[in-house]
C-alpha cells in the first residue's frame, strides 16, 4: 500500500483556485459529499481511507488547513471521494447529502466573515504579486536569454536521451505541492522527493526563468509519450513550481524561499539560473531597489496569512455548530462501500 498527498486547490493571488479536474477525469466513480461543516467531511474522508488497507490511494490536503482533507482517490478501484467546495465543476458525480445522516436542522451557510477575511487574504496576495512583478523585471531585464534557451534544451536533452519515445497520449495532471493556509504557508516537497530517485533543484531569483523552464519540460516528457504532473504556484496560479515525471523517475522543481530545500542524496543537482543566465553583480547593481521590493512583497503575503488565520477562527465557530458521531460517520461509509460495490 502506498500513499500520495497533494493539493488540487489552493489560496493565491488569484483567489481559490481549483485544479481538480484533471486528477479525476478518467475516475470512473465520484462521490461528492455535500455538507457545509469540513469535519464531517474529513471524517468521512478519513474513515474510508481507513477501509483501504490493500489499496494505494492519493489523499487532497486541504487549503483551510491541516485538520482536513479536501479527498481521497483510489485510482485502482477507479473511485475518488470529494468535498463539495472543490467539486462545483464536476459532472456525472453520485451527490450525497450529508445532511441526511446528520441530526439537527440542516445547514447550507457559510460564515459571512470567514468569506469576507478569506477575500481580503487574496486581495493581500494579489497586490504582493503586483510587487513581486516588479521584481521579476530587475531580473528579466539583466538575463541572458539565449543562454535560457540553451539550458532548457541541454536539460531536456539530458533527461530524454536515457528513455524511447512512446506513441501515446499522455496525461497531465494538474496540482499544488503547497499553499498559504491559516497555519502559514505548507508544503509536501520532500514527501514527493521521496518518490524519486533523481530530483533538480532550481535555484535562482524572481523573473529568471525558472517557470519557462519548467513548462517546456514537461510539454518535451508529455510529447515523448510519458505522465507528468505539473505543480503550480499557490502564489502565482500561472507559474509552475514543479514537473513530477514518475516514469522517468525525476522532478525538478522550483527550491527557492517560501519553498527552499538542498539536496542531501548523490542523485540530487542543482540548476543555478541566477548564476548561469543573470549579468554577474545584478544583486548589488539593485541592491537598494530589490530590497524595498521584496520588504513590500513580503508585508502583503504575511497581511494575507494574517487574514486567512482570521477566517479560519470564523470558520471554526461555524465547525463547532455540528454535532457528529462516529456512528454517523460509520453509517455514511457504509452507504457509500455499498453504493460503490452496487
Amino acid at each position: 500500500m502506498n500513499k500520495k498527498y497533494y493539493y488540487v486547490s489552493g489560496n493565491t493571488a488569484k483567489g481559490l483556485v481549483n485544479h481538480l479536474k484533471s486528477n479525476i477525469e478518467d475516475i470512473n466513480q465520484v462521490v461528492i459529499l455535500r455538507h457545509p461543516s469540513l469535519t464531517l467531511k474529513t471524517m468521512v474522508i478519513n474513515e474510508f481511507i481507513k477501509k483501504q488497507k490493500k489499496n494505494d490511494y492519493e489523499i487532497f490536503l486541504s487549503a483551510f488547513g491541516k485538520e482536513f482533507l479536501d479527498g481521497v482517490i483510489v485510482r485502482d478501484k477507479s473511485i475518488a471521494i470529494v468535498s463539495d467546495h472543490i467539486a462545483s465543476e464536476v459532472t456525472g458525480a453520485f451527490e450525497l447529502d450529508l445532511n441526511l445522516f446528520i441530526k439537527g436542522e440542516p445547514s447550507t451557510t457559510a460564515s459571512k466573515a470567514h468569506i469576507h477575511h478569506l477575500e481580503e487574504a487574496h486581495q493581500s496576495f494579489k497586490t504582493g504579486l503586483s510587487v513581486h512583478d516588479d521584481l521579476e523585471e530587475v531580473y528579466i531585464n539583466e538575463m541572458d536569454f539565449e543562454k535560457a534557451n540553451q539550458l532548457t534544451s541541454d536539460f531536456i536533452n539530458m533527461v530524454l536521451e536515457e528513455f524511447p519515445k512512446i506513441n501515446r497520449n499522455a496525461s497531465r495532471r494538474i496540482r499544488l505541492f503547497g499553499t498559504n493556509t491559516k497555519d502559514g504557508v505548507v508544503n509536501v516537497v520532500p514527501h514527493l522527493l521521496e518518490q524519486v530517485s533523481n530530483a533538480y533543484f532550481i535555484k535562482g531569483r524572481a523573473g529568471t526563468g525558472k517557470s519557462t523552464l519548467m513548462k517546456k519540460v514537461a510539454s518535451a516528457c508529455e510529447d515523448y509519450g510519458y505522465d507528468v504532473e505539473l505543480y503550480y504556484c499557490s502564489f502565482d496560479p500561472n507559474s509552475v513550481d514543479m514537473v513530477f515525471v514518475p516514469e522517468m523517475n525525476f522532478c525538478i522543481f522550483d527550491s527557492t524561499d517560501p519553498h527552499e530545500f538542498f539536496p542531501d542524496r548523490a542523485s540530487d543537482k542543482i540548476i543555478d539560473m541566477y548564476e548561469k543566465l543573470i549579468s554577474p553583480g545584478t544583486d548589488e547593481a539593485h541592491a537598494a531597489r530589490i530590497h524595498e521590493l521584496n520588504n513590500r512583497y513580503k508585508s502583503y503575503m504575511k497581511k494575507g496569512i494574517e487574514e486567512l488565520k482570521i477566517a479560519g477562527e470564523a470558520m471554526e465557530k461555524e465547525e463547532q455548530k455540528y454535532t457528529i458521531t462516529k456512528t454517523e460517520v460509520q453509517e455514511i461509509n457504509n452507504f457509500i462501500i455499498n453504493m460503490i460495490q452496487d
